[in-house]
């Protein structure tokens, strides 16, 4: 019955029918899709072009070089491939594709290794891993299903907490006025933070009193109102934007190709985790928006247009693409499953990446403003990541394998000059802080084996209801995890 209404209710405020609602096939027509696709581009759009600025400054074409015509490229790619990619997913090519509402977007899970390979070998490396790396992540999609048990909850919980806490300091910096500055008097003052704060409070507020598209939109508007703020300063120049062209195709290899051991092994490693979380949002996209679980071919195709994706995105000096968990929720809040409309939001994309007058604007923003946006956004990957955790049983078994790869994984990325002996591929690897997280979780999950008594005590004496801080046994009143929110999804990675 509650279904029923609910389905009434959106029925009643979009003119379609639940039925029609539920149906990936379903179009609902240029007037009534144009701006349900347009959402969907608003959901995604900064965390889209977030990466590539970042990955830019670790190369040293970022904010404050002499020449950001590098960085402008990267921002307008990453909006022609998440187009295109997600053009894959709907639209399909053979069996590349889920034929369903899913939205494409460059992936924050990669940049923890993408920078330190941009800084070691620099960017012809990081696109020769990319390529392969993609091939991998399509090579996948042929057997997804028979992995899918390597990464249960305690995994994928414990490499999204590394993802958020490997990119905190980058926030930091960022708001503080960015990696030019550092050693000098203008780092941290309160020109910068006050812009970053400005960012940060305006998005909460919109996200916690707004509703709708305000809410949903509440990281593009604080970064905005930063943007006015700043201008408003005089701290915004707009000259990068005369200069740009009109129009610009893409440019095939337009950063070089090399193939580099540590750059493909990085890659290929991180394919399988950005597979398992396709395979996580196909299953959202289709238990959120048609109440049904995903089809082998949903799965197979979704994957296989990731790894397509990200391939072609290398060849032309963009970063892995991977699909956007932000736009599940938006159609489990709008209701509308119709992969036409997605479509409509990734020709949008492909329009805006083709002006380079649009990357230039965005190249604009100062690096302080964007600081208060990735601060959000990096926090709430992390915190993504404890959610996830929470349906975790937190036995001896679980909590020695938690200790042990974060301890692992986060004291070598902090502390990295402790393997300045091992290899120089290795040391790439081993420092970037979620590879060595992400394998010593996954080998160590599949080899100790599972206690079999549940409420059985570890050795100083303490049971299950003793791990939470209250005492508690972590549930609500309901039996969800402390935290727990019906619907919620996490932000893409």
């Amino acid at each position: 019955m509650a279904r029923s209404e609910a389905g009434t209710r959106h029925s009643a405020g979009t003119g379609m029918t639940p039925a029609q609602m539920r149906d990936p096939n379903y179009f609902p027509g240029i007037l009534k899709g144009t701006p349900l696709g347009i959402q969907h581009v608003l959901a995604m759009f900064v965390a889209n072009v977030t990466p590539a600025i970042i990955v830019a400054g670790a190369a040293g074409f970022g904010f404050g070089s002499a020449d950001i015509s590098d960085m402008v490229y990267m921002i307008q790619m990453s909006m022609v491939f998440a187009g295109l990619a997600t053009l894959l997913q709907t639209v399909t090519l053979g069996p590349v594709g889920a034929k369903l509402p899913i939205v494409q977007g460059t992936s924050f899970a990669f940049i923890p290794i993408m920078i330190p390979i941009a800084i070691q070998f620099g960017m012809a490396a990081l696109m020769g891993g990319i390529i392969i790396g993609g091939i991998f992540h399509f090579f996948i999609g042929t057997f997804i299903g028979r992995i899918r048990h390597w990464l249960p909850p305690l995994v994928t919980g414990l490499v999204v907490l590394m993802i958020g806490l490997a990119l905190l300091k980058v926030g930091i910096q960022y708001a503080a006025g960015g990696v030019p500055l550092i050693g000098t008097p203008e780092y941290g003052t309160m020109q910068h933070w006050g812009l970053a704060l400005v960012v940060i409070f305006v998005t909460l507020g919109l996200k916690f009193f707004a509703r709708g598209m305000l809410s949903v939109s509440a990281v593009l508007i604080g970064l905005l109102a930063g943007y006015g703020v700043a201008w408003a300063m005089g701290m915004v120049s707009f000259d990068a934007v005369g200069r740009a062209a009109w129009f610009s195709a893409p440019d095939p290899l337009h950063f070089g190709l090399e193939f580099n051991a540590a750059a493909i092994i990085g890659m290929c490693l991180m394919a399988v985790i950005s597979a398992i979380e396709t395979v996580g949002d196909i299953s959202g996209i289709t238990k959120g928006g048609a109440g049904r679980e995903a089809t082998d071919d949903e799965i197979r195709g979704g994957t296989l247009a990731d790894g397509l994706g990200t391939a072609v995105s290398g060849v032309f000096g963009a970063l892995p693409n991977t699909s956007f968990s932000q736009n599940v929720g938006l159609i489990a809040m709008t209701g509308v499953m119709s992969r036409h409309v997605v479509t409509i939001g990734g020709l949008f994309l492909v329009v805006c990446g083709l002006v380079p007058k649009f990357g230039a604007v965005i190249s604009s923003m100062p690096i302080a403003v964007l600081g208060g946006g990735v601060i959000l956004m990096f926090g709430m990957i992390a915190s993504a990541g404890v959610s996830m955790l929470a349906d975790v049983k937190w036995d001896r078994r679980n909590m020695m394998i938690f200790a042990i790869a974060l301890s692992v994984g986060f004291g070598l990325q902090l502390e990295p000059g402790a393997l300045q002996h091992l290899p120089q591929t290795a040391t790439v690897l081993m420092t970037s802080g979620l590879l060595p997280t992400a394998l010593i979780a996954i080998v160590l999950n599949l080899i100790i084996p599972h206690e079999e008594d549940e409420d059985e005590l570890d050795d100083a004496g303490f049971s299950r209801a003793a791990t939470t801080v209250s005492g508690s046994d972590g549930l609500d009143d309901e039996g969800h995890p402390i935290g727990y929110r019906a619907g919620q999804s996490r932000p893409a990675v």
